[in-house]
């Protein structure tokens, strides 16, 4: 059963997240706030898919949710619930280690095909593949990415990845000194049918920096090829 743990201090639409969810398959639980969800989220061992975190909550924010549970795992998918005049917790969100955010309102339609992509995410990540990885290994200097194990070394130190940030990484290692646009990112990433906002990218790009980069403000290895988007040297 696909598991997703709703944090959301607004009763009415809690509820209206949670039969969209029902009706598609999931196994939803429900939390009033940031303390409960982390309660929660623990008492369960953190055996969810996805959890879905409204930012403005009573005792703790979502943002620091997010923080609390992307520290205890890379693979769970995150996703923010934000207001309109909520842009700088989007990016605060998404440098937290939030894979995606929903801006209210949202569609039902809209709500399942972000929770779905997310959900694919993790499920993709999280399955042993049937059949061998091609190459185990990528290297590209000082960089080591294992293909096997999802894991990134840089000097022969891990990384610590989300499960965005290392198909980021393998993407990029793929296409090696080519530019990659946004666009082909967000659909190598998050998808074809992906509707978001590209701004996404720009986060995660910008938190990948700071995980691998020297001096995150003069990347070396992960650069802007201005008018075009980003690639790996």
């Amino acid at each position: 059963m696909k598991k997703v743990l709703i944090a959301e201090d607004e009763s009415a639409i809690r509820e209206i997240i949670a039969i969209t969810l029902k009706r598609a398959g999931y196994e939803v639980t429900e939390a009033c706030d940031g303390q409960e969800a982390i309660d929660i989220y623990n008492s369960k061992n953190g055996t969810f898919d996805v959890v879905l975190l409204d930012i403005m909550m009573p005792n703790v924010d979502g943002l620091e949710v997010c923080k609390t549970l992307r520290n205890q795992s890379s693979t769970v998918g995150i996703i923010m619930l934000t207001a309109k005049t909520q842009e700088m917790d989007k990016v605060s969100g998404l440098l937290m280690g939030a894979d995606d955010y929903i801006t209210k309102p949202f569609s039902p339609s809209e709500l399942m095909a972000r929770v779905d992509s997310v959900y694919r995410r993790v499920a993709m990540n999280t399955q042993t593949p049937v059949q061998p990885v091609k190459a185990d290994k990528i290297i590209i200097e000082p960089f080591e990415l294992n293909m096997r194990n999802r894991t990134l070394y840089k000097n022969n130190v891990l990384i610590e990845l989300t499960q965005v940030e290392f198909q980021i990484v393998e993407f990029f290692f793929a296409n090696h000194g080519k530019a990659l646009s946004r666009t082909d990112i967000l659909k190598e990433v998050w998808g074809e049918s992906y509707f978001g906002d590209e701004k996404v990218v720009d986060v995660n790009i910008r938190r990948l920096r700071m995980k691998i980069e020297d001096e995150p403000s003069i990347p070396k290895h992960l650069v802007t090829v201005w008018g075009m988007g980003y690639k790996w040297l």
